[in-house]
């Protein structure tokens, strides 16, 4: 099962507080059939005094063992695969940038680009050419540059980056201001 750092540190915490593991609320849940995922997290509420947050857990893993949903490594896999292979690199090094913006950070893989979360999206990674990664940034008020570029759309601006010397510190300035107005 590959999860995201919040959902495994969740999955570690799960026994210390509930009393089981993952796989040992599997198995009570195997025991207790269900139709819909409301159904399975009232009756471990319930049934079991869960809290919200581990019980919609607990079920949103169980429905998904048997799945095989896109996980967020295969879709930025999919997206720096091929000639995009090569940007990679740009792509992990804004992620770190980002995420060392602070703890409540989600970085949530979508089919085309990487967003940046934090109460809400400030920065939109994509790789839509093989020559660049392009960082949507939402930074209301802030004034174009020549290289923090007007945007429409999700984000208010925009930068290209071509190779990972462009993840330079203004860049990781303009992360921590779209991060700070989230």
């Amino acid at each position: 099962m590959d999860v995201d750092a919040a959902t495994r540190t969740m999955i570690d915490n799960l026994p210390a507080k509930t009393g089981r593991s993952l796989e040992e609320w599997f198995d009570v849940l195997d025991a207790h059939p269900y139709e819909k995922h409301g159904q399975g997290m009232a009756f471990l509420k319930g049934e079991h005094g869960m809290s919200h947050g581990f019980a919609n857990l607990v079920v949103a893993q169980h429905r998904a063992r048997g799945a095989a949903p896109s996980t967020a490594d295969s879709l930025v896999d999919a997206q720096y695969e091929g000639a995009k292979a090569h940007l990679r690199p740009v792509y992990e090094r804004v992620v770190a940038a980002a995420l060392a913006c602070g703890s409540d950070v989600v970085v949530a893989p979508k089919k085309t680009g990487v967003s940046l979360r934090r109460s809400k999206q400030f920065a939109l990674v994509s790789a839509p050419s093989s020559t660049r990664v392009e960082v949507g940034l939402n930074l209301r008020g802030t004034a174009p540059t020549e290289r923090l570029r007007e945007s429409r759309g999700m984000c208010t601006h925009r930068v290209d980056l071509h190779g990972i010397d462009d993840v330079d510190d203004e860049l990781i300035g303009w992360l921590r201001d779209g991060y700070a107005l989230a």
